[in-house]
């Protein structure tokens, strides 16, 4: 067995992702993707300004974070972000998969609910969403309605993934009776 075949949570690399795009891939072996996506991480915070409208957003002062915010470079960290966690979580499933069967993993998971997180964030994040009620202002900062939207686009993506690979599993059994 290869070093790098050691047993590897799916779940963890996912985490370590989410707390810092790369890491997932780092926690994985995977060390120059890892450095890759950290240092894309670091560029697109950087020139995006996304710590810092992240900080007026968590004060309240949405205009100011609105203001901040370079939305041509922040749109670009919804992918990296969502990409790093997808590859994190099944390159680990495919490390997983060999350690314990000895053969290669031919699916991928979460595919649906990833995509749906881009998708969502980035609307959330281009999306001003003005609404009067007290208790949802929140979503007229870009980062709080980038994560609200993202959610809910992940929840979707994943419906609609499973969805699609339901009736493909029903289209596969009735192709195998006739």
């Amino acid at each position: 067995m290869k070093k790098a075949d050691i047993y590897k949570s799916p779940v963890t690399a996912m985490l370590w992702s989410f707390a810092l795009p790369g890491f997932g891939q780092l926690y994985n072996r995977d060390y120059l993707l890892g450095l890759l996506l950290i240092t894309w991480e670091i560029v697109l915070n950087l020139y995006s300004n996304l710590n810092i409208a992240l900080m007026h957003s968590f004060h309240g002062d949405f205009a100011k974070a609105h203001e901040i915010i370079n939305y041509e470079w922040g749109l670009f960290y919804p992918s990296v972000f969502a990409f790093s966690m997808w590859q994190a979580y099944n390159k680990a499933m495919a490390i997983r998969h060999r350690h314990k069967y000895d053969t290669e993993l031919k699916k991928v998971y979460f595919t649906g609910l990833f995509f749906g997180l881009t998708a969502g964030m980035n609307i959330g994040l281009t999306a001003h969403i003005h609404l009067k009620v007290k208790m949802l202002q929140f979503l007229d900062a870009p980062v709080f309605s980038g994560v609200f939207l993202g959610i809910i686009g992940a929840g979707l993506g994943h419906l609609i993934e499973m969805f699609v690979e339901k009736r493909k599993q029903r289209e596969d059994s009735q192709n195998t009776e006739e």
